[in-house]
């Protein structure tokens, strides 16, 4: 297929890549900032362009994979376009593009994305969504020749799968980064925890979390949990977030 790629950031990047590397014809690559979009676009051997104005209308596909609250934007600049449209993200409704034109589709990569490490597709969950039959087995068949795992989910289940991604992706990330300041505030390298959090993501691969959860929290340890507070006594914001998983590791049923 000939395809549009509006967008120039992580997972425009990683996903050009990938259609490329399977041997899919990435023709323009548009993005606000020129020098973006050049960027990608020399990987991909395509045209930069930075213009809406200027996107081919003869494509057979246009990715979207901007901001989410972009995307009805430029979803409107291309209602004339006959190819299909969809965008990239997890909790934007279909409808967003469907106001515009009767060929619209979600391909939503489940996976966190950098461009500064390389992300195979092979293994990542490829959620699509389409408005209509025709154009989802076209779908179908671009996330298949992509990844191994490709399922068909409606918004509702999408959003709901984002959210749950927040909770195991970003917030742990997040959690990493405090981890790392109050060692750093006591004189120890974030190296040292490191088998720990790969050990810890190891066992989920094949246990549900529930079943192998550790820590003072899950065993009643509170003479443990205060000591570990009066730690945190000059860091009230961390305190609070300490209790507030600790208590709900408490509520989880084992």
């Amino acid at each position: 297929m000939n395809i549009v790629l509006i967008g120039s950031g992580n997972v425009a990047t990683h996903l050009a890549k990938a259609l490329v590397a399977k041997a899919e014809n990435v023709v323009q690559v548009y993005s606000q900032n020129l020098l973006n979009a050049s960027l990608l676009a020399q990987q991909t051997d395509a045209e930069a362009i930075n213009q809406l104005s200027e996107v081919d209308q003869t494509a057979d596909l246009y990715i979207i994979s901007v901001r989410d609250d972009a995307i009805e934007h430029v979803a409107s600049a291309l209602k004339n376009v006959e190819g299909l449209v969809i965008h990239t993200s997890g909790t934007t409704d279909i409808s967003a593009i469907k106001n515009y034109t009767a060929r619209a589709g979600v391909f939503y990569p489940l996976q966190t994305f950098s461009k500064v490490k390389e992300v195979s597709f092979d293994h990542i969950p490829l959620c699509i969504e389409a408005s209509n039959i025709n154009d989802l087995e076209i779908l179908k068949r671009l996330a298949e020749k992509l990844s191994d795992q490709v399922y068909e989910i409606d918004g509702e289940k999408r959003k709901a799968l984002h959210l749950a991604a927040v909770f195991a992706c970003n917030f742990p990330n997040h959690l990493y980064a405090l981890a790392n300041q109050f060692l750093i505030e006591n004189g120890l390298d974030f190296n040292i925890i490191r088998p720990l959090i790969a050990e810890t993501a190891d066992k989920v691969m094949d246990n549900l979390p529930e079943k192998v959860q550790t820590g003072p929290a899950v065993r009643g340890d509170e003479s443990t949990m205060n000591k570990h507070l009066g730690l945190l006594e000059s860091q009230p914001e961390l305190q609070n977030i300490y209790q507030t998983l600790s208590k709900s590791i408490k509520l989880i049923p084992k």
